[in-house]
């Protein structure tokens, strides 16, 4: 399947470092981050914060063409896998793009994950990586966990795979130490995350006070 691994680069420099994996690319294989997010469908330009690309295909770099501003093609050699690096610039405060400082991350796969032309609607597996420094955050997302041998910790710091690359698009990554709660209505059990929640924020008072409506 398609892999990401997405770690911590620099908290202060506000960079997410990307693996992008690719067992079996195309001969001319084209990449593209999206100019769109599911829920906003404005044109983006999600593509001017990603910096540092390369691809490599064991020991040999592979050349790179920049197409368009958010596009790129690799000249590959058949039956070996593509291998891409790349950073991205993440210091939107928004719902809609990425951040990263000393206090929390955020992400949306359509922010940090390159599309992989002609393989959309095979699996894609995603990788969370944290450095020893924020090993105590927490990670919530709607992607699920992978099974098998690669497993998410307690603190949810792991592998998650999801059926298509729109199906990834629509589920962000919230990390950080925020406070979480549980509902479930019409039988349906539900789970939500309060960001930058300070020590003071009583969220079970919250929740009771909501369930009372």
């Amino acid at each position: 399947m398609v892999h990401y691994r997405v770690a911590v680069a620099d908290l202060h420099a506000h960079l997410f470092a990307v693996t992008l994996t690719v067992p079996a690319p195309a001969a001319s294989q084209r990449l593209a981050l999206p100019v769109w997010i599911p829920g906003s469908y404005m044109v983006r330009e999600f593509s001017k914060h990603l910096q540092k690309l390369t691809a490599w295909q064991g020991r040999r770099q592979v050349p790179l063409a920049q197409i368009d501003k958010c596009s790129w093609q690799a000249d590959c050699k058949p039956g070996v896998a593509l291998v891409l690096r790349y950073e991205v610039y993440a210091f939107d405060n928004s719902v809609r793009m990425a951040f990263l400082d000393a206090n929390r991350g955020f992400f949306n796969p359509t922010s940090l994950c390159l599309q992989v032309a002609g393989q959309e609607d095979t699996p894609h597996e995603l990788e969370l990586i944290a450095p020893k420094k924020i090993a105590s955050w927490q990670v919530a997302t709607g992607t699920l966990p992978l099974k098998g041998h690669k497993r998410v910790d307690k603190k949810g710091w792991g592998s998650y795979q999801a059926a298509s690359y729109d199906a990834l698009a629509d589920t962000p990554f919230e990390m950080g130490n925020f406070w979480s709660g549980s509902f479930r209505a019409a039988g349906v059990p539900h789970r939500f995350v309060v960001a930058g929640a300070g020590p003071a924020f009583d969220g079970e008072r919250l929740l009771a006070d909501a369930q009372k409506i």
